[in-house]
């Protein structure tokens, strides 16, 4: 059986969108969980927690530098083969780094840990990026697609690090590292069986990755969706830590912080569903903004919340509210990139958003002994943001009167949407 090579990206039916849930939650269940049998692998066999962590960094570390090699996905005559190419490096280098930790140095192990970590950006962003071709025509199956995009997500997140540790209890950490690798050779397998969309246009025509950046900040919906999305991430990071270091305040037990986490998750996977059930009709650039407002009325709520049951429904309304704003981003990325950087954008938001999660994460540690600070130093900064983009959008003057305005994307011609300026406050340059 051969992968399909129509040129239409117009299938209809469920079929594509079902190969591309499969494909993408069976990749990013490897990406997410790969971190975690790493560290169990290494202190398993008596490595030090130096060692677990370092190991574990150089394989988390390297998704920044994924815009870097994301290019290939826009000058790619057929993306679904570079993707599906990153799936089966991703997988290969990590199942090779298990297998050669206990007869190599560690330093072996941590440059293929590297190379793998290296392509994880593309099994993230770079897969998301071929959702407006598979979606459809139409403002509400975009938005559907993406609610089910938000979903493998979440569930990839639950069900990676939840197999790891099921897999490792039961039999040995490598074998759970091994199955995830398994995992990304399967999804490089469903991937090109994904609808073919043609190239945007020649390869020299893409820009760098420098310049698509650049781009990115000069178009005003994409500034505003990265800034937002970018603090959104580093904010609700705290959420685990202050789940722990607030327990006290609430009367129970540390351990009962996982029922907080898992309220959470819980929340949202049932905000993914609501996307899918009832997509938003705002225009993507307004909704980011407004989501991000509720995210940070949400995180509100959980500093100020009396009692562990207020607390449980404070953290399920935020991951309900983080859902809606993960759709909303992913909309907002779709419809605003240009066709020849649209590959490079998603991964570029998506670099940035791992990191500064991570850096929330590490600040929210580094202050854990003020149980709630982290959190409020998140609120703040998520509804500075908020501010700062109500604030740019209604701004009548062009800032860069001299940039031409590019063409609309083909997302944003099959969203209905048309673009509401002249220059780049509509449209990235890139």
């Amino acid at each position: 059986m051969r992968p399909s090579t129509d040129h239409s990206v117009d299938e209809p039916g469920w079929g594509p969108l079902a190969r591309y849930i499969i494909a993408a939650t069976l990749a990013r269940t490897s990406d997410g969980g790969a971190v975690v049998a790493i560290v169990l692998m290494v202190t398993a066999g008596g490595g030090s927690g130096w060692l677990a962590g370092a190991l574990g960094a150089c394989i988390t570390a390297p998704h920044l530098l994924g815009p870097f090699v994301a290019r290939s996905l826009d000058t790619a005559r057929d993306g679904r083969t570079a993707i599906a190419a990153a799936s089966l490096v991703h997988g290969t280098a990590l199942a090779a780094a298990v297998l050669l930790y206990p007869h190599t140095h560690p330093a072996v192990t941590a440059a293929l840990l590297v190379v793998s970590g290296l392509f994880g950006p593309l099994l993230t962003g770079g897969i998301s990026s071929r959702l407006p071709a598979i979606a459809g025509h139409g403002q509400r199956r975009q938005r559907r697609a993406q609610g089910w995009d938000v979903a493998t997500y979440g569930i990839s997140g639950t069900v990676g690090p939840t197999l790891v540790a099921a897999l490792a209890a039961w039999a040995s950490p490598a074998t759970a590292a091994l199955t995830l690798a398994a995992g990304c050779f399967i999804a490089a397998v469903v991937i090109r069986f994904l609808p073919y969309a043609p190239a945007p246009g020649k390869a020299a025509d893409v820009p760098r990755p420098i310049r698509t950046l650049t781009g990115i900040l000069v178009s005003g919906p994409l500034r505003r969706t990265l800034y937002l999305t970018v603090t959104v991430a580093f904010s609700v990071a705290a959420l685990p830590i202050t789940a722990v270091a607030g327990t006290p305040a609430l009367g129970v037990s540390a351990s009962a912080a996982g029922l907080l986490t898992a309220a959470y998750g819980l929340g949202n996977l049932a905000g993914s569903a609501g996307v899918m059930i009832r997509p938003p009709r705002t225009d993507a650039d307004r909704l980011t903004t407004r989501l991000a407002a509720t995210i940070a009325a949400a995180l509100l709520l959980i500093t100020l919340a009396p009692s562990f049951p207020l607390a449980i429904a404070a953290y399920a309304a935020a991951g309900i509210a983080n859902a809606y704003f993960f759709a909303a981003t992913l909309a907002a990325r779709s419809e605003y990139a240009p066709d020849n950087a649209r590959g490079q954008i998603f991964v570029w938001v998506g670099a940035l958003k791992i990191t500064a999660g991570s850096a929330g994460t590490a600040a929210a540690g580094a202050l854990i002994s003020a149980s709630l600070l982290p959190l409020l130093l998140g609120t703040a900064l998520t509804l500075a943001a908020t501010l700062l983009s109500s604030v740019e959008r209604h701004r009548r003057r062009n800032p860069h009167p001299d940039l031409p305005p590019p063409e609309p994307s083909r997302a944003q011609t099959k969203c209905g949407h048309s673009t509401r300026g002249p220059g780049p406050e509509s449209r990235t340059s890139t």
